[in-house]
């Protein structure tokens, strides 16, 4: 593809190999070299397509490694055929996608969809660290540690598009329960991502395809295993967004994760599940049950390689339950800046932070900017405020 750059694969090789038919063992063995560039070179994301090289994701771009392209959808197969777990592959030939988890002697862990598209084979790869970050490593702002230390009960939804860190996120509340409190933590995962080991808490995790058939299969019968804490790894229809509200509203505390852009967007999409007629009865739980909903996006930072969370908050205090009740929804973006003495947070005052930490260059954050006036005018602020303070030192 043209503009991207290409990197060298190394020739590192996994450690744990799966038991594979020898006729298979070189395609199993390009695969783990393939994953093992991933944690060597700090990639996030690995694609296998026919017809291309293989692609990796760094520092947010797409780069092809030097390898020569996929051939044919036999070779794909044979690649990652030995990751799949027993039984699954017939849910893929059914279904036309799979996803599923797979992990190295590292403690790296990696999450796998293999898909068909126009009839062949392919292959996407989302890397996840084996170390669980804490909210001061995801540079998230202390908004996150006070809500998860002072939220008993209720639902919790940490929302972003696809690559956005949602999972990290969750990942980081569920080890700050875990280090802090002695409670039952259930997590209903597709599929298991970050491994947890009980520390003050006890941990069940449930995957998709493995453990349990289906969300709905496992939100039926969870409230009858004794949690206390339940994280949904994706509110993906009706059943389980409704399971979640009715788990929250009996005092458990539940938190999930959704594919919306920001608060107002994120709020409607959970509406969407349900029809029409049902809307008021869903606003009046969700007036009493929801607690915050937390959005994110992923910046490319100063520095070549990183990135920085810009994130919006929206804490549901009793204005804001009002608004839910009263279907003021164009109301709740305003809201957030009005109310950011309690923690809350719109994504131009994020990137404005973001701007004024030198993390990220203001260019980048006006290109990423859902309103780009709105922020250069917030920005101005700031560089009236550094000009002043020159003029002051030079005179001095």
């Amino acid at each position: 593809m043209s503009g991207s750059k290409s990197v060298p694969v190394g020739s590192a090789a996994m450690h744990s190999a799966p038991h594979v038919p020898p006729h298979s063992a070189a395609h199993t063995a390009e695969m783990m070299r393939l994953l093992t560039f991933l944690g060597k070179h700090g990639a996030s994301d690995l694609h296998v397509k026919v017809g291309y090289p293989p692609y990796a994701r760094i520092g947010g771009h797409l780069r092809q490694m030097q390898l020569p392209p996929i051939q044919d959808t036999s070779e794909v197969t044979n690649m990652i055929m030995p990751f799949v777990p027993q039984n699954r592959w017939l849910d893929f030939e059914t279904k036309g996608s799979l996803d599923f988890s797979a992990a190295d002697d590292q403690g790296d862990r990696y999450r796998i969809n293999i898909y068909r598209s126009m009839g062949e084979v392919h292959i996407a790869v989302r890397r996840v660290q084996s170390k669980i970050l804490d909210f001061d490593e995801l540079n998230l702002p202390e908004i996150y540690r006070k809500l998860i230390n002072e939220t008993m009960e209720g639902l919790i939804l940490v929302c972003g598009v696809t690559g956005s860190g949602k999972s990290s996120t969750l990942a980081a509340m569920i080890e700050y329960i875990n280090n802090h409190r002695s409670l039952h933590i259930i997590t209903v995962e597709d599929p298991i991502e970050f491994r947890f080991h009980g520390k003050k808490s006890i941990i069940s995790q449930r995957e998709i395809g493995l453990d349990v058939p289906s969300f709905p299969d496992a939100l039926r019968a969870v409230v009858r295993q004794d949690p206390d804490c339940i994280l949904i790894g994706e509110m993906r229809d009706r059943e389980t967004m409704l399971a979640a509200i009715q788990a929250a509203e009996t005092g458990h505390l539940v938190m999930g994760s959704l594919h919306c852009a920001d608060v107002q967007l994120s709020f409607s999409r959970m509406l969407e599940f349900f029809d029409r007629s049902e809307h008021d009865f869903i606003r009046s739980s969700l007036a009493n049950s929801l607690r915050a909903i937390m959005c994110q996006r992923l910046i490319p930072g100063v520095k070549e390689g990183s990135r920085y969370p810009a994130t919006e908050v929206m804490l549901v205090n009793p204005v804001a339950k009002d608004k839910i009740l009263h279907e003021e929804d164009e109301d709740l973006p305003a809201l957030l800046s009005q109310c950011r003495e309690e923690g809350m947070r719109d994504f131009t005052h994020s990137l404005c932070e973001l701007v004024q930490e030198d993390k990220v260059l203001k260019a980048v954050a006006l290109d990423a900017a859902p309103h780009r006036e709105a922020l250069q005018s917030a920005l101005k602020g700031i560089d009236s405020a550094g000009a002043a303070g020159m003029v002051s030192r030079l005179r001095g």
